[in-house]
């Protein structure tokens, strides 16, 4: 009898241990043959992006996107320096000078197969470019997570802002949200997407009001994540956070494996539908780059933060 219920007990690991080594296995997401849609006309005004490098971690390809590999992957905790008439923003806020007690607020999953290594603190960088925190318009998050939120403390004064989703989310999130809802609710300032469709997307909130910088609802990996749509001189961008870990959840496209999405997606459903719609955007607009916030592949393409010209005085202008 014992050896049977052995038997019995080893197939059903054998079982449960096959499924899981499925869930990272390939497994493209249907893409509909009908084309994606065509940005709008370049507007008159564009920006200037620039990246600040904030530190990195360490994982691989397997936990990033189905069918990855044990390649090593360099995920970058960028911030990204946009450059307007109106003033300067930013977008996201990496890790901060607390990176050490910040880190103990990840799951403990995710710290059991993660390496952080923090780089020159953000202010420093900020600094050098000759960029006051005084000076900022604000900072706006692709969405809350820990390692987006991480230099906010070390830009007081500097207004943040997410959409009425995000915020809720920030507020109500539990452990996901714990660092950015530490650093006090009332520190979110919110917006509307009051403007209209974007790039396939059901509405959208012109940051500048020109044009050159749109932000448009994306829910899945939070409930309030957004695009940012940015129109630069040579190209334009798709600031996408981390709808994508790596630039093939978009290329192929696929969803990050089972253990991951578990760890951080809110709505791994809708999220799966954005991705396809950012590969056929991809598609049908050859001077777009996505930009997922960790893949330093990509980010390495964009210009340094230290090679950006002075900023120029800023005239007012409303988020």
């Amino acid at each position: 009898m014992a050896r049977k219920l052995a038997a019995v007990s080893l197939t059903a690991l054998l079982i449960a241990g096959a499924a899981f080594a499925w869930t990272f296995t390939a497994a493209p997401l249907p893409v509909p043959q009908e084309p994606g849609p065509v940005l709008p006309p370049a507007p008159a005004q564009r920006v200037q992006l620039a990246v600040a490098e904030t530190g990195s971690m360490e994982s691989n390809a397997l936990f990033a996107y189905r069918g990855g590999n044990l390649e090593k992957r360099l995920f970058g905790m960028d911030v990204f320096v946009i450059r307007h008439p109106q003033g300067t923003i930013l977008f996201e806020a990496g890790f901060g000078s607390h990176l050490s007690e910040h880190f103990k607020t990840v799951p403990r999953l995710m710290r059991s197969v993660s390496k952080v290594h923090p780089a020159q603190l953000l202010t420093e960088q900020l600094a050098a470019a000759n960029i006051a925190p005084a000076s900022l318009k604000g900072i706006f998050l692709t969405h809350s997570h820990w390692d987006h939120v991480g230099a906010l403390p070390d830009l007081p004064g500097v207004p943040v802002y997410v959409n009425q989703a995000e915020r809720d989310f920030i507020e109500q999130g539990g452990e996901a949200t714990t660092l950015a809802r530490s650093f006090g609710i009332d520190r979110f300032q919110t917006y509307a997407f009051e403007g209209p469709a974007y790039a396939g997307f059901p509405a959208s909130h012109d940051v500048f009001g020109d044009g050159s910088v749109v932000l448009v609802p994306a829910g899945g990996h939070t409930p309030g994540a957004v695009i940012a749509f940015l129109r630069g001189a040579d190209r334009d961008y798709a600031l996408i956070g981390d709808l994508a870990w790596q630039k093939e959840g978009v290329d192929i496209p696929a969803e990050k494996p089972w253990m991951s999405r578990n760890m951080v997606d809110h709505d791994p459903a809708a999220l799966r539908g954005v991705l396809v719609q950012l590969h056929q955007l991809q598609g049908a607009n050859p001077s777009l780059l996505i930009v997922p916030s960790h893949d330093r592949r990509v980010t390495s393409q964009l210009p340094r933060l230290a090679a950006l010209a002075p900023t120029p005085p800023a005239t007012p202008s409303a988020p």
